[in-house]
């Protein structure tokens, strides 16, 4: 034999079993890595955010306030009619203009909207001395 000859052999009789046992593995095997890449989000939050939502004065009048994050939408329902206004969170109130006025919203007591209606009243908020609503 010669060494051609007997390296041939010599190859075949290496990779033949691996060939074979490559041909008889019928099924590929995928491996992946999930990597969830995770969004960050800052949520921003105000104390003035605790006041979203309807609060309820005297005679059907009520101030809701929408929004999030120091901005929000303010209705003001008066015996006059709901009238709309933009706000902003400053030192834990909520700022609007109304008429050409900065306006604050501030948390109170009942006691201290100055409606008699509202004085046993725990969580409210009001404008001024007489224009204030309650949750409770």
């Amino acid at each position: 034999m010669n060494h051609s000859t007997l390296y041939t052999i010599l190859s075949v009789s290496i990779l033949l079993p691996i060939l074979l046992l490559a041909a008889c593995n019928d099924k590929t095997t995928v491996s992946t890595t999930n990597t969830e890449s995770s969004t960050h989000k800052t949520i921003t939050s105000t104390p003035t955010d605790a006041w979203i939502g309807k609060w309820n004065g005297p005679e059907g009048t009520f101030i809701d306030i929408s929004g999030a994050n120091g901005n929000y939408i303010i209705t003001i329902h008066d015996l006059d009619g709901p009238k709309q206004y933009q706000g902003t969170n400053k030192d834990n109130q909520i700022s609007f203009d109304r008429n050409g006025t900065t306006e604050i919203i501030q948390a109170s007591n009942g006691a201290d909207t100055g409606m008699k209606w509202l004085p046993d009243k725990s969580n409210c908020l009001r404008v001024r001395v007489g224009e204030g609503w309650c949750r409770d």
